[in-house]
């Protein structure tokens, strides 16, 4: 059965930075854009970074650009969220999600997602 598994969220002061990883299993998704999406309870989803299944192409949302950096490492079959200079307007459950649809940055185009891991940031 396919899973997605993130981890690395925590607490952090404002300013500091984290690393998410998000392992897959059950089968590959070395094929497949994947992509993170956040969310803060009563909000829908809001999507935070997309990358091809090569690692050649990202794409981000606006209000962490310059600031996350999404990657990939196909061979370990796993995803990374590498996230600085974070604000508490950050804080939120981060969930990664596979798509076999091409860069997207709606969560309607996603087919599997992980359970997600809270990031707190504090001010």
């Amino acid at each position: 059965q396919a899973q997605l598994v993130e981890s690395g969220g925590g607490l952090v002061q404002a300013g500091g930075s984290l690393r998410l990883s998000c392992a897959a299993s059950g089968r590959t998704f070395s094929g497949s854009t994947m992509g993170w999406f956040r969310q803060v309870p009563g909000k829908d989803p809001e999507f935070v970074a997309t990358i091809s299944w090569s690692g050649g192409a990202t794409y981000y949302a606006d209000s962490v650009q310059g600031r996350f950096i999404i990657s990939r490492d196909n061979a370990k079959n796993t995803l990374y969220l590498q996230m600085n200079n974070l604000q508490p307007e950050d804080t939120a459950v981060y969930y990664c999600a596979a798509s076999r649809s091409p860069l997207a940055s709606s969560p309607d185009r996603y087919d599997y997602w992980g359970r997600g891991t809270q990031v707190t940031v504090s001010s």
